[in-house]
């Protein structure tokens, strides 16, 4: 049982990988147990396009990790993210057959069933259903519909859709690197979870969490995740625009940028220099931090642009959708010097860095509430409550059985212990089905 507590958070970047094993201590907050991680030489843009050096990358993550904690590490829960995420709204309704009945969560299970039949575009899957507010009969803006009467039960959702081919890829890399996938997560509401409030759920905030190959945008209003993006630029199109700029190798451009980038050109003087050491033989090249900031400012600008255009077609600037929280900036590439600042100038919102210290228990590691490991905090945090939710469900069906042996004489509440097996989330059924597949690949 004492197994069961424990889960693994796997975050399959562009530029790393991290496995990261925890569990909930006694005040319900992470402990995590153990990190692994590893560089990810695989994955373009947040897609798997070699997949045998993303195994690798995954098994020395995961050993890692497992040598750290002294825990063995069987089942995971994967972000996904990568250009080929979309995200669109529907409405769907159900009539219901018995109106004198309230409504329970079957109901709400056989209408995101019914999302779940939509006919997507070629080779596209639906990751996620996300039920926004009902609507009973005509009463609208309900956010809770169990426990109601009503016959007619409606939805708005918010759908985000992948790749097959994209979602596969990771799972039969997942597979072969000898590990089990337990959900399959985007990545923008894995750090979401991370770092964002409960009050800054509700009031609107809009979460940006630049990578290395992808920045993913996840805008929440009411408590309520309202609008997903992913954007194909990270932090590696600046080191990349770096390292053709100043003509120097990739290393020496990603510890420019780490070291001395800003995202703010004015404040560098003219004759502030660095000295970069040539290529066997070379004369050393000389760069000036003015030019080094001109060359990352063009290219935060235009991922920020990108960001803050998906942010204006949620509609941000109506009434109803205004981010009274502002913007909150999490990822390895919110790291860099003075890009706080940058956003707040191009958007006119407020920004902070968000740092996924906000369920981390506290004696936790100083280095793990980095940016950098906001969605691998927040995929460990779903794997956990994954296993509650299991947890709960398992009780509950204890106590229908041994209700059922009580009343021996009615046999009724034994029937009711059927249903509750079989509720699969979509989701499970989704990964059910992935495994399956790649059983059957092997």
């Amino acid at each position: 049982m004492e197994n069961n507590k424990i889960a693994v958070g796997l975050d399959i970047g562009t530029t790393k990988i991290v496995a990261m094993i925890g569990r909930k201590n006694e005040y319900g907050k992470l402990e995590v147990l153990g990190i692994g991680k590893a560089k990810s030489l695989g994955v373009k843009r947040g897609v798997v396009s070699n997949i045998t050096q993303t195994i690798q990358s995954i098994q020395q993550a995961v050993e890692e990790s497992e040598s750290v904690s002294g825990h063995k590490i069987e089942n995971v829960v994967v972000g996904i993210a990568g250009q080929h995420i979309r995200s669109l709204h529907h409405s769907d309704y159900i009539t219901r057959s018995n109106a004198d009945e309230v409504i329970d969560e079957n109901d709400i299970e056989n209408l995101v069933n019914q999302v779940h039949k939509l006919v997507m575009l070629p080779g596209e899957e639906i990751i996620h259903v996300l039920p926004q507010e009902f609507k009973v009969d005509s009463q609208a803006d309900i956010k809770e519909p169990i426990g109601m009467y009503g016959g007619r039960l409606e939805a708005n959702f918010h759908v985000v859709v992948g790749q097959v081919s994209s979602i596969r890829n990771i799972g039969r890399c997942v597979k072969s690197a000898g590990l089990d996938l337990s959900d399959i997560t985007l990545e923008p509401l894995a750090s979401a979870s991370a770092v964002l409030s409960q009050e800054e759920k509700e009031a609107g905030v809009a979460l940006i969490d630049i990578g290395g190959g992808t920045t993913d945008l996840a805008i929440f209003k009411d408590g309520i995740i309202r609008h997903t993006a992913v954007i194909p630029f990270g932090g590696n199109v600046i080191t990349e625009d770096i390292k053709e700029g100043c003509s120097i190798i990739e290393k020496q451009a990603e510890l420019l940028k780490i070291k001395f980038g800003s995202a703010w050109p004015g404040e560098n003087k003219e004759t502030e220099i660095v000295s970069i050491p040539g290529l066997r033989g070379r004369e050393p090249k000389e760069i000036t931090l003015k030019n080094l900031s001109k060359i990352i400012h063009a290219r935060v600008q235009e991922i920020i642009e990108h960001v803050y255009l998906e942010i204006k077609n949620y509609g941000h600037e109506t009434q109803k959708g205004k981010l009274i929280a502002g913007i909150v900036l999490t990822g390895g590439g919110s790291q860099l010097k003075h890009l706080r600042q940058l956003v707040e100038y191009i958007t006119g919102m407020d920004a902070r860095i968000g740092y996924p210290n906000e369920h981390l228990a506290g004696d936790s590691d100083e280095g793990l509430s980095s940016p950098s490991y906001a969605t691998a905090v927040g995929l460990l945090m779903e794997g956990l409550e994954n296993h509650a939710r299991e947890e709960k469900e398992a009780a509950e069906e204890e106590i229908l059985v041994a209700e059922s042996d009580d009343q021996d004489e009615s046999k009724e509440p034994s029937v009711e212990t059927k249903p509750k097996t079989k509720k699969k989330s979509f989701f499970e059924k989704f990964t059910d089905g992935l495994k399956e597949f790649l059983d059957n690949a092997e």
